[in-house]
């Protein structure tokens, strides 16, 4: 086997009793690292502090990957402009935070009748979220309508660097129930 030592120098082929006989006099382990490589390949190191560092370093990567999970906030037509503010905020917020925002329209009787009420709502709610990007167009699913929303990273860049393209933040209008 090719023995490597602590430091990363080769120490050349040796057998299996000189690499065990090595490694006990530096009082650390002997641990094959390619075993498929011809011929194979041993290193001497102290496995447990090996091991140790390999699961810091897992756990670290772990702690840099962005986590994004769905988050859904519901409407119905007939919503009032209060709640049509407080929801579309806190859909924001879920934006702002890395979240994708399911959000879905919710018919009850004939108000299945008129989706384009439904579809005005969604329309507003990506209008007033500009750092949103529409990832799901507004599609009608049985009782429901549904879109799904998507930080947009480049006009989240764009706004961080106070980029002059990037559009001003829409005012809250008040809004007005659609008509039954």
């Amino acid at each position: 086997m090719r023995l490597v030592d602590p430091d990363g120098n080769q120490l050349g082929i040796k057998t299996l009793p000189e690499a065990l006989s090595i490694a006990r006099d530096l009082e650390l382990d002997l641990v094959e690292v390619a075993p498929l490589a011809d011929p194979p390949v041993c290193r001497i190191l102290n496995y447990g502090k090996w091991k140790y560092e390999a699961a810091q370093r897992d756990k670290e990567s772990r702690k840099k990957a962005a986590t994004s999970s769905i988050k859904e906030m519901k409407y119905r037509p007939k919503i009032g402009g209060g709640d049509f503010d407080t929801k579309t905020r806190k859909v924001g917020e879920f934006i702002d935070e890395g979240h994708k925002v399911k959000i879905t329209i919710m018919f009850r009787g004939r108000e299945v009748a008129h989706p384009e009420l439904g579809k005005r709502i969604l329309d507003r709610i990506a209008e007033q979220l500009p750092l949103a990007k529409v990832e799901a167009a507004p599609k009608l699913d049985g009782r429901n309508m549904v879109m799904v929303l998507a930080p947009d990273r480049r006009a989240r860049a764009a706004a961080k660097a106070g980029h002059p393209e990037t559009p001003p933040q829409p005012q809250p209008q008040p809004s007005t129930p659609p008509a039954s």
